[in-house]
């Protein structure tokens, strides 16, 4: 990692409660408290690592204030409520340095139509096609190979990431963030039967995706049949989701990798899906619903619902099936035996 913190700096950044040790070394690295080395920071996030803290090696540990053990020579402990929103901060830090934002303006070998509406704080990079009346906000970067398709309109702040496509018409909220390969606006996946043939549905609606959402890398968001697919403000997608025509999804979800939501399904705030899980069309998933992973959801689900397994059942009940599964055998040789005995 090419850059470095006294253990003052970091303490600074992450608002450290209290300060106990002393070290000279700088941080330069990021590593788990096993794996940790001198001139490196780690953390304790998770309390079943506690008993990791006093053998690691690292330079500078973020921990929790009730921690109540002693630093090692040439090693800093900082106190802070929350250890892993602590190193998010530095991290966030980090990232700027790292990857600080192109200046403003419009590399040479991009494509921007004439009618396109571009702030002068924007940057758009190497590659990229804006097309007509499209809309670029204030301080909004596109890397390279962008394309911003027609009439779209992305709002202060974004940062649209390589290889990306913001389909026309479609409207990206204020600080929204698309990782590589994110899809906004591809054709839903509609077709009528007819004379033997499937016969395409034009898909003109719009995908509106609301302030300070971020689309993990290669995620495709299709747009309406008509009206609007929706992305509500703050929820986070994982890589390789799909979110099909006029699905509707609320505020603060979480999506996990590899996530399938069909056409037409309503997901309320506050909800979670895990990985691989799929959900049927025209449903609703009620606020405050988690999903373990490979869930298969077809039907609506009650607010604050705990899923598993396919079909979707209460994650205890699944639990106790997956116990009473694995006794199955045994079951059947103690049946086995009965009906010997019986004859």
């Amino acid at each position: 990692m090419p850059v470095a913190y006294t253990p003052a700096e970091i303490a600074a950044i992450v608002g450290a409660q209290r300060t106990l040790g002393h070290t000279e070394a700088k941080v330069g690295d990021i590593a788990s408290l096993a794996a940790a080395q001198p001139g490196d920071l780690s953390f304790l996030g998770n309390a079943k690592y506690r008993s990791q803290v006093p053998a690691s090696r690292a330079s500078v540990l973020l921990l929790p204030p009730d921690y109540p053990g002693e630093p090692g020579p040439d090693q800093v402990f900082l106190f802070v409520d929350h250890p892993s929103v602590a190193l998010a901060r530095l991290c966030s830090r980090i990232e700027q340095q790292l990857w600080p934002k192109p200046p403003p303006g419009i590399h040479p070998s991009a494509v921007v139509a004439a009618t396109a509406r571009i702030d002068p704080t924007a940057s758009v990079g190497p590659l990229c096609v804006v097309e007509d009346a499209a809309t670029i906000g204030p301080g909004t970067v596109l890397d390279a190979s962008v394309c911003v398709g027609r009439g779209a309109r992305l709002g202060e702040g974004c940062w649209v990431m390589p290889g990306c496509l913001v389909g026309s018409y479609c409207e990206l909220g204020r600080r929204v963030r698309l990782q590589p390969g994110v899809i906004i606006g591809s054709d839903g996946f509609g077709y009528e039967f007819v004379q033997g043939r499937h016969e395409k549905v034009p898909q003109i609606g719009i995908v509106v995706i609301g302030d300070d959402v971020e689309i993990g890398a290669n995620s495709t968001l299709d747009r309406a049949r008509f009206s609007r697919t929706v992305v509500g403000e703050g929820t986070k997608i994982d890589n390789l989701v799909q979110v099909a025509h006029n699905v509707v999804i609320g505020r603060h979800c979480i999506l996990c990798a590899q996530v399938g939501i069909s056409g037409s399904t309503t997901v309320e705030d506050y909800v979670i899906l895990g990985g691989q899980t799929g959900v049927g069309g025209h449903i609703t998933i009620g606020k405050g619903s988690k999903a373990g992973g490979q869930t298969g959801i077809s039907a609506d689900v009650p607010p604050g619902s705990y899923l598993n397994g396919t079909p979707a059942i209460p994650y205890m009940l699944e639990r106790r099936l997956q116990i009473l599964h694995q006794r199955l055998p045994d079951l059947f040789k103690r049946v086995e035996a009965l009906e010997r005995r019986a004859e």
